[in-house]
């Protein structure tokens, strides 16, 4: 078996783009899974910047990567947590994903178990 995961495109745009992911585990984790592949979203950008981060997680953590050859770290989601946080006073939180970077965006769960589950909403600017 495998976690439940869903992802959904709110609103894809000439400048912005947002999107749902959920996960509901069985306790098999995500492991920097491919959640924004920027080369798909209208416009076909090379990067986003993520301008908010809205989240509920139940249980498990969550990390924000960017992908490159090794990802790095945009946000850490902890456990058991919800809230909002807003990147748009300072432009938002820019790739500095280093070499081989892709302008993705990847997923990777921490602490989970089964019936853990999260519940995030990206708000992201098109470069």
């Amino acid at each position: 078996m495998a976690d439940a995961v869903t992802s959904q495109t709110l609103v894809d745009g000439n400048n912005n783009a947002v999107m749902k992911f959920t996960n509901i585990s069985d306790g098999t984790g995500e492991s920097a899974v491919l959640k924004v592949d920027v080369s798909a979203l209208f416009g076909a950008p090379t990067e986003v910047r993520i301008m908010r981060i809205h989240y509920t997680t139940i249980g498990m953590g969550v990390r924000v990567l960017w992908d490159a050859t090794a990802d790095v770290l945009a946000w850490a989601i902890g456990g058991d947590v919800s809230g909002c946080l807003d990147f748009t006073v300072f432009g938002g939180l820019q790739n500095d994903g280093g070499g081989g970077v892709t302008g993705d965006i990847r997923f990777t769960t921490v602490g989970h178990s089964s019936g853990d589950h999260y519940s995030i909403v990206l708000e992201m600017r098109k470069d």
